[in-house]
């Protein structure tokens, strides 16, 4: 697996006056955001800031992209030691540093979700670090249960010695595919397929209606899982019959957003011809499936006076990197680095409405890919919420808005964070900020994994696991004062309304019915 891109001179943690951290003078969280590295383990103490972006702190190169499996260099921090490819035969990177680091503490095992339901599963250490030394020691096979990994992260940020545990799972998984599997199987097929569901979905959304009656047909769903091995417990995701950027594009594209940014700066006495803006990463699911969710981002964000650019873009990677289709990510993270990063160099910041996306961006990019001016877009990218937190008063408008639990609709949320919000530091924000709201109470439901792991509670092999992942979340769910959910990620949310019956909503949709007035009445 090569790429003939190579990192150019950029650093990743060297963004300096151009990026400030992004909260110089801007914040007004002060000692509550903390900087949203609480939680952050892989950052290190030389990391100060979520928003810039993951910062190699075990050895690995600080190029542009961090260390890269497709031709990145490790550092030789002064040891006398020839870099040691993980996988030679793959040219992949030499992991050698943060392999060393592992004493084996087992701490990430004890963490694993997996690990804990599946006694068959040797967990992220036997994944990681030591299969990475079998293959060091002689010539040996990817162990076939790296395909059992849900790709949850959560092992990264256990890790008390900030071993690349997810790296190495990544890299292994897209050996085993490559080299292991028959390219011939239903397996591989089926996997392919759930991977790229941006083809799927785009597909899907050409006759919504049609595909959704066809998807939702119990008999469809049963020959799914006989022949491709798509669980038939769960339902189909529906596709929306307006995708999120036809409605973007019908309302007045960028020009409308610009318009109604700068009335909100003028209405909020801000000057009206500054520049704010944001680009927007929307992602396959909020384009096709939940178009509710980017709009409110839109309606939120042009309230404080952004404009919402929508660059082109494709799916962040993160369902082909748990499925060990490299290459696939790899395609796509070069159209996303290429579209956001003159964005990123012209001073605009990157938003994401899924925690799993803001992930990819910020932390397996530059991880795994060495593309030009992948550092500036990871050190550049944000949650939606995390960004207004950091450069808005959003806490403050929140507290001082004259709205009720009425005008939200729902007085109590049974509120689950992603594992891919915790790995960002990013648990608390949304209980913190929903306690501002006269009324209105999120409660986290604990800091268990949801189980669905993207499309890994898909597969008709892992929809038990998932189910007995989920079933902690579940129990809590219902023990909450609460009969609807919250969370940012979609897929939890699928494994939410699942596993309870409750309707899912995400944070980006209160803030709207707490802060936008009219959001339905678009700019002429």
């Amino acid at each position: 697996m090569t790429d003939d891109t190579q990192p150019h001179d950029e650093t990743a943690d060297g963004q300096g006056d151009e990026h400030q951290h992004r909260v110089d003078g801007r914040s007004q969280q002060g000692d509550e955001h903390q900087h949203r590295v609480d939680g952050r383990s892989r950052q290190g103490d030389d990391h100060a800031c979520s928003g810039c972006g993951p910062t190699p702190t075990d050895g690995r190169t600080a190029t542009d992209g961090g260390t890269a499996t497709d031709g990145g260099t490790a550092v030789d921090d002064g040891g006398d030691f020839e870099p040691i490819q993980v996988f030679p035969e793959a040219e992949d990177a030499d992991l050698r540093p943060g392999a060393d680091d592992c004493y084996k503490c087992s701490t990430c095992d004890t963490t694993c979700p997996v690990a804990e339901v599946d006694e068959d599963f040797p967990g992220p250490k036997f994944q990681g670090p030591e299969q990475w030394r079998l293959k060091r020691s002689e010539d040996h096979d990817i162990d076939d249960s790296i395909s059992k990994c849900s790709n949850c992260m959560r092992c990264d940020s256990a890790c008390p010695s900030d071993v690349p545990l997810s790296q190495m799972h990544n890299t292994a998984r897209a050996q085993y595919v490559d080299d292991q599997m028959s390219k011939t199987s239903l397996t591989y097929w089926r996997n392919r397929l759930l991977a790229n569901y941006g083809t799927m979905a785009r597909l899907g959304s050409t006759f919504p209606r049609l595909t959704n009656a066809v998807m939702g047909n119990s008999l469809v769903q049963q020959v799914n899982e006989k022949v491709l091995g798509i669980t038939a417990e769960r339902e189909f995701p529906k596709f929306a019959t307006e995708t999120f950027r036809s409605w973007y594009a019908k309302r007045g594209g960028e020009a409308t957003s610009v318009e109604n940014a700068r009335r909100a700066r003028e209405a909020r006495g801000e000057d009206p011809e500054a520049d704010k803006r944001v680009a927007y990463f929307h992602g396959d699911y909020a384009n096709h499936n939940t178009p509710e969710v980017a709009q409110a981002l839109v309606h939120v964000f042009e309230s404080f006076g952004y404009a919402v650019v929508v660059p082109e873009q494709r799916c962040s990677g993160t369902p082909m990197f748990a499925n060990g289709m490299l290459e696939d990510a790899r395609r796509a993270a070069k159209v996303n680095v290429e579209s956001f990063s003159e964005l990123v160099e012209d001073g605009v910041d990157v938003v994401c409405s899924c925690t799993s996306c803001s992930m990819a961006l910020r932390q397996e990019y530059p991880e795994l890919f060495s593309i030009p001016g992948t550092a500036k877009v990871a050190a550049n990218t944000y949650d939606a919420v995390e960004y207004l937190r950091v450069n808005e008063d959003l806490d403050g408008e929140l507290a001082a808005a004259d709205v009720t639990a009425s005008d939200v609709g729902v007085e109590e949320f049974a509120y689950h964070a992603p594992c891919h919000a915790r790995n960002q530091g990013l648990d608390g924000q949304t209980v913190e900020l929903l306690s501002q709201l006269d009324g209105v109470d999120a409660e986290d439901v604990g800091d268990s994994c949801s189980g669905i792991s993207g499309t890994y509670g898909w597969k008709e092999e892992k929809y038990e696991t998932s189910m007995k992942i989920g079933a902690e979340m579940f129990e809590h769910m219902e023990d909450a004062d609460a009969t609807t959910g919250m969370t940012e990620c979609p897929t939890c949310a699928m494994q939410m309304e699942h596993g309870t019956g409750y309707e899912i909503e995400h944070p980006l949709q209160v803030l709207e019915a707490a802060l936008v007035d009219g959001a339905g009445d678009e700019a002429a």
